[in-house]
Parts: C-alpha cells; structure tokens; sequence
C-alpha cells in the first residue's frame, strides 16, 4: 500500500505541474504526453491490483510488488523532474531552451523506462494473484485466465496491440503521440520564435537573442558561425581531456568539443545522431578563417567508466555495484550501441574510457550512461589512441579490449582490410570486457602477467578472463557468448537488449538477487539466451534489424520472453514430475506421494512458473536428497516386499488382487496409470478453459 500511495503521490505531484501547461515553453507536448502516460500507468497498475488480488491479504501476499513499484516509482520521479526542468522558471530560459530542445529524454529514456516498469510491475501483480485467495475454485481460475493471457498463440505483436495495448501503454493512439511529440515541439517552437521575432511582440529580441532564436529553431547539425557562440557569455572553465573542454555558455555549464583543420565528417557524424544513450553534438559552430570547429555537446558527463568503477570498488566488496545497477549500466551500453548499429555506425574503440558516466547520487548508485569516442578516423588496436586508453584505465595492454579477429588483422595496408577491423561483431566483444570489469570490479587479464604481444597472441588463441565463481551465471554466460571466439556466434545488440531488459526484470522480482549471488538465492528457471534464440526464429522482424529500436516494442518484447519462460519453465517441472514418478517405486514419487503426481505441490509449481526462478530443494544433514516414507515409517521398497510376503499364501481372488497392485506398481502399469491421468486432466483443462474464454474477454478486454 504504501508504494501505490507514492506512486499517487508523485502522479499528483506531476499533475500539478501540468497545471501551468500554458506557461511551458520547452517540449510541451513531450510534458503533456509524459504526464499521460505516467497517470495511465498508475491507472493500469492500480485496475490490476483491485481485481486480481485481495485487499485484505496485503500485509504478505502483495509483498512481492513492493520491489517492481519502488522501480515505477523511480522512474515517476525522473519524469517529474524532467517536466520541472521544461517549467523551471529559473536560472537563463535560453540556456535551458539550448541544452532540452534537441533531446530526445522524454520517449527514450523517461518513457522508456516507465512502459518497462509497468510490464515488470503488471507481471508481478499476475505472480501474486495465483497465490491470493484460499479459494480453490478462485485460484484454478485465476491461473486458468493467466494460461491464456500467456497462451503462445499471443506472440504476433499486432494481437498483442489489440488485446493488451491500452493496458501496457502502447495503444494506436498513444503510440502515434511518441512518434510525433518531438517534430510537435519543434514546430511549437519555431512558431514561438516567429512570433517573438515579429512586429506585435510585447518585447522586441536583443540582436544576441535573435541570433539564439535561429540557432535553437535550425535544423540539428547545421554549421552556425562562431560568433554565435562566442558572443554569448561564452568562457572555457576547464579541459576534460582530448578534445573535449568544460564551457560556461548562457550561464550554463556545456561540454564542447574543439576540432582544428579538416574534420568535416567526424562532425557531421555526431551531429548525425540523437540518443540518451550516445554522446552527441546538439550545435556546430564553425570558424572558416581559423578552421576551428566547435561542437557543443549533447549534455555534461561527470567521468568515464573506468574510473569510477575504480572510484567505487571496496576490498570489502565482491563486486563494484549492486547487480541491479551493473546491469542497468549494461542495458544502457548496449542500448547506445543498438541505436548506433541501427544507424550503420561501428564503434571500433569501445572500452572503458569511451563510456561516459553520470552518477545520480540520491538514486541507489544507478547512473546515466554514455557512449562516446565513435567514428574516430585512423585508429588501430596498436595505435597511440587505443594505447592511451588502455592506460586510461589502468592498464598498458590495450589490446584487451579488441576482438582477436581485429588484433589478427592489426597492421594490414590496404584500407579494406583497416575498415574491416571495424565490425558489428567486434563492437560486441568490446562489450562483454566492459561487462566483465562490471561484475568483478577488475580489468580483464589484470592478473596475468603476461604482457604486449603475449596477451595478444593469448586472446588469439581463445585465452579469456575468468569469472569468480559466485558470478551470476545468468549473465556469465551473456558475456562469455558476446566473446565468443566465432564473431558469427556472437549476438547482436538488439538481442543482448532484450535479454538484459528481462535480466534485470529477474532482478526486480527477486530482490535478494541485488547484491550479488548467494547460496540461497534464486536463479532463472530457464536460460535467457535459448528463449532470443527461439524468438528469433519466430518471429522474422526481430531478425531483420537495421531499423532504429522503438519504445513501443518493449512491453511485447517483455511479454513475448514472458511467454516463453513459462511454458519452458512449465515444461522443465512436467519433465521433473515424471522423472520424479519413473525414478520411485510403489507409485511414489520423490517425495512420497501416493499417486507420483505430487513432486512439486501446485503451490510450487506456479511459484517457479510465476516467479520466472527456481532454489534448489534442500537436502537433508548429511547432504542426500530426503528419502520418501509412507505413514508407517516404512520405505516404499521394505513396505512392498512385506506387503508381498503377507499376501503370498491368500486365495485365488486375493491373488489377482494382488497380481493388478504388482501391475500397477510396474513401470510399464506406471506409466499407463500415469498417461490416463493426464489424458483425464487435459480434458479437464480444456473444458475448463473452453468455458471460461468469456473471463479472459472481460477481464482484458472490458
């Protein structure tokens, strides 16, 4: 209850600035869409608790939305910041209109985490109401609905739209607006300008503001002179390393790059491009007499990675960040590599020191991420600029961060063979080194001794840094399939997306996960990569790629793994339960029960289906499996050879009796026993489920 109430807290609380939309100048259809968006979350989250739990039963069963509504509620918060920051009468309107008027926050970072969290969030709600209620009926009901929400033949995101649209946010309507909200704004603000510039203006613009008016109405990536810049309190407050420089301009702080001579198309290059995600230019300014090019940049990053992973490491922690934090600053990484890939751009440097970082102090470690140091001319794995990296982060073996078929390709002439070494496939190799530093806190082969052109030669011939055993090996095997010595087996950032996406829901659900493995902790019931890999399969779009990554598709990618994991996690326990009835004897499964249908109660079962994670059974004092008995403390085996010897002198009809008991505790009687049930309950659950379709209808579809 409480994080529903602060969910409603920080709704109202945006709602109340929306109040004053007359007065919003900035990106006020990205405000009104996000305030929307965030009330119909709240809106579908609440629906969903009011009718699929009870409320009386909130005190434990609702324990486990506590985890999923703290995330929504963060993320509630940073939209409430961003339209503040749109509203914020303080401080210099221009330097504002400057720094937000060319982002694009608000669909692909503020939206795009609230559509996430409220999947994670409505899928939380469904684990609970299989276990709300002391019903039977009620329970067989509400997991009977669940099965046909998350019915296979639900995978086509056109009947996902239509059935689940409005509910996970991304109905026709809605997302029309995301797509549009932006080029909105801009005609918004140009018309803004016209009339601030014409004769019927309350106040005429200074001549500096006219020319800040054409500058801010312009077209991203179009050459301004220099005199726009450095006539406007412009001033160079400190160096941030290579090229790029710290600026006070309009009373703002900027990051700005500085460019000498011929450099036309590294600029044109980040002008190019436009993501949270990816460093970029938000104005060029350009001094034809000196040659000078001056790029002022999209926002200003505290650090890069590499240092702060050494800034926050502690001897007396395993790893450097919560679980959950590392892998949102991995979801991050690869998302800025998704949106560049999309665009045709390989990276080619992607390390450490390229990856910009932005801490959110008040926000439980998470920080904003970067990838920057893109489309740089001339570089090579032993060149100057990829040694400077490497000692960037501590390190003089540069080559770490290189895939082997670029180090076995350094030194090659002709420029087919240079341009080769810059790949899609080596981009994800850089990625899994940066994932490994993540998760252990050290650079890779920081402990071995070999150096230069041993490593090199190593890594050639397959060496690879090696995790510690309490790795989580969910994401272990992520990062050892991103190295893969085979660049073909290698996955591509759109997949590496969705699997980190559902990672990390695995994470909000199981909160114990957060700091780290432990021995009790859950683990995913099904490997992340083989369901991709059968989603790919299925579904060809997903294949195609080369098309920029959309919001909306998130909530059906989601829900498509979830679909997915159930029916692999359902399939595992039927796979257990059978083996569990072959393996015992007496028609007693592991665990003792009579009829070997009950390995694992039904409580149980949706636990490890709902849940999306299984822990291990415990075993008994001396480390064995518990050893099934029946009510008289017998052994199945000793009670049916004693059932046996006192039956063994009856009459002829006690002897057939016993002769069909013998049968069916064959494996061959077993198993027919075993597949009549099952026919009896498939027929059951088709009727069933026959019957209540019109529950599903009226349940998500009103």
């Amino acid at each position: 209850m409480e994080q529903l109430r602060q969910l409603g807290e920080a709704v109202g609380s945006i709602n109340a600035l929306m109040a004053f939309e007359a007065d919003l100048r900035i990106n006020p259809r990205q405000c009104r869409l996000l305030a929307d968006a965030c009330a119909r979350a709240l809106a579908a989250v609440t629906g969903q608790v009011r009718a699929q739990l009870r409320f009386d039963e909130r005190g434990a069963k609702w324990r486990a939305l506590e985890a999923p509504l703290r995330e929504l509620h963060r993320a509630f918060r940073d939209a409430e910041a961003y339209v503040r920051q749109c509203l914020d009468p303080r401080g210099s309107w221009w330097a504002r209109a400057a720094a937000m008027a060319h982002g694009t926050e608000c669909v692909e970072q503020h939206l795009h985490n609230v559509l996430w969290c409220v999947a994670v969030a409505l899928e939380a709600i469904d684990a609970a109401s299989e276990i709300a209620g002391s019903d039977p009926d009620e329970l067989a009901r509400g997991r009977l609905v669940l099965a046909r929400k998350y019915d296979r033949d639900m995978l086509d995101p056109k009947l996902f739209e239509k059935a689940f649209g409005k509910l996970y946010l991304v109905s026709q309507e809605l997302v029309a607006r995301m797509d549009m909200a932006w080029k909105e704004d801009r005609w918004v603000m140009s018309q803004m300008f016209d009339e601030m510039k014409g004769p019927a203006a309350s106040k005429p613009l200074s001549k500096n503001e006219h020319r800040l008016a054409e500058l801010l109405a312009a077209a991203r990536g179009k050459l301004h002179p220099a005199s726009v810049l450095l006539g406007s309190d412009y001033s160079v407050r400190r160096r941030l390393g290579g090229r790029l420089k710290e600026v006070h301009w309009m009373g703002e702080s900027f990051a700005m790059k500085h460019f000498i001579g011929d450099t036309d198309a590294e600029v044109a290059l980040l002008s190019s491009v436009a993501h949270p995600n990816v460093a970029h230019a938000a104005y060029c300014f350009h001094d034809e007499e000196k040659k000078e090019y001056f790029v002022v940049m999209d926002q200003l990053m505290a650090k890069d990675l590499g240092s702060y992973v050494k800034e926050v490491s502690c001897p007396r922690r395993r790893i450097p960040f919560p679980l959950v934090v590392a892998v949102d600053i991995m979801l991050q990484i690869a998302r800025g590599m998704e949106y560049l890939h999309a665009k045709k751009i390989n990276h080619g440097e992607l390390n450490p020191s390229n990856v910009l970082v932005k801490p959110r102090q008040p926000d439980g470690g998470y920080v904003h991420v970067k990838v920057a140091g893109y489309g740089q001319p001339g570089i090579t794995a032993g060149g100057a600029k990829a040694s400077a990296n490497g000692n960037a982060n501590g390190n003089d073996n540069s080559c770490i961060w290189y895939a082997p078929e670029v180090l076995k390709s350094d030194g090659a002439a002709d420029a087919a063979a240079s341009a080769a070494r810059c790949t899609e496939k080596a981009d994800v190799y850089s990625f899994a080194m940066i994932c490994f530093e993540l998760l252990t806190g050290k650079v890779p082969f920081e402990d071995n001794h070999l150096q230069g052109d041993k490593t090199s030669k190593n890594i050639c011939a397959g060496e690879r840094p090696l995790f510690p055993f309490q790795a989580p090996k969910y994401l272990t095997a992520l990062t050892k399939r991103c190295w893969h010595a085979d660049p073909a087996q290698r996955p591509a950032f759109a997949s590496i997306c969705r699997v980190l996406r559902y990672v990390k829901r695995f994470l909000i659900l199981n909160p114990e996960q957060q700091q780290g493995q432990t021995d009790d902790a859950p683990t995913p019931a099904v490997d992340y990569l083989d369901i991709e890999a059968q989603l790919l399969k299925k579904l060809p779009a997903w294949q195609r790629g080369g098309e920029a990554p959309r919001v909306a598709d998130v909530p059906f990618q989601m829900f498509a793994y979830r679909v997915m994991e159930r029916e692999k996690a359902a399939g595992a326990v039927h796979v257990a339960k059978e083996r569990a009835s072959d393996s015992g004897s007496d028609g007693n499964s592991l665990y003792g029960d009579e009829n070997g249908f009950d390995a694992m109660s039904p409580e149980h079962t949706f636990s490890a289906v709902s849940n999306g994670s299984l822990r291990s059974r415990p075993a008994s004092s001396d480390g064995k499996l518990p050893t099934a008995k029946k009510a008289d403390g017998k052994a199945p085996r000793q009670a049916a050879e004693g059932e046996t010897r006192e039956h063994g002198g009856e009459d002829s009809a006690v002897g057939k009796a016993g002769a069909r008991r013998e049968a069916r505790r064959s494996p061959a009687g077993q198993r027919r026993s075993h597949r009549a049930a099952a026919d009896a309950r498939d027929g059951l659950r088709i009727a069933a489920q026959a019957a209540l379709v019109f529950v599903f209808v009226i349940e998500f579809n009103g």
